[in-house]
């Protein structure tokens, strides 16, 4: 069992998503707290961008990720951490019926992608993931995890695309 979690942190302005390490002596925590603080990591960590992608600022040409993905799976079997969410920074909500099939098919994608590895790694037996536009400027994303006969931990991110511009 682990003995860290990240939980948001509720003195923060409803604008900022500031994430924190909470301490447990003797591994006091649940199962679905290590799971989660996972999922919480490869969602909210970015991702490198692929060499197709739109990068979100004009003259921007970081691509992001980190750098211990480079080469992950040989030297330890790993896989690249982080999702591509953030290349909706400054995207602006579109319909389904865009060329690249909106933005909020997008952030699900890019939800899914981050929770591939839960899967290949047999971590999860079956990841769920749907986004939604909740309002005219927010997109949420909602990630369901499921252990075999465990119950599913269910992850909602809201307020992470607030004020995102409108097509």
């Amino acid at each position: 069992m682990p003995d860290i979690a990240y939980v948001q942190r509720i003195d923060f302005p409803r604008e900022a998503v500031e994430m924190d390490w909470l301490m447990s002596p003797a591994n006091l925590f649940e199962e679905d707290a290590g799971l989660a603080s996972a999922a919480i990591v490869a969602l909210a960590s970015d991702r490198l961008a692929n060499k197709s992608d739109v990068l979100p600022g004009l003259d921007d040409d970081d691509r992001r990720g980190w750098w211990g993905d480079l080469d992950a799976a040989e030297l330890w079997g790993g896989w690249p951490v982080g999702s591509r969410l953030w290349l909706l920074r400054r995207a602006k909500i579109t319909s389904s019926l865009a060329a690249d099939g909106g933005t909020v098919a997008r952030a699900e994608a890019y939800a899914r992608e981050a929770m591939r590895p839960f899967i290949d790694n047999k971590i999860a037996s079956k990841v769920t993931v749907v986004a939604e536009r909740t309002d005219m400027n927010r997109i949420d994303v909602l990630i369901r995890l499921y252990r075999g006969p465990e119950p599913a931990i269910e992850l909602r991110f809201a307020e992470l695309w607030d004020d995102i511009k409108v097509a």
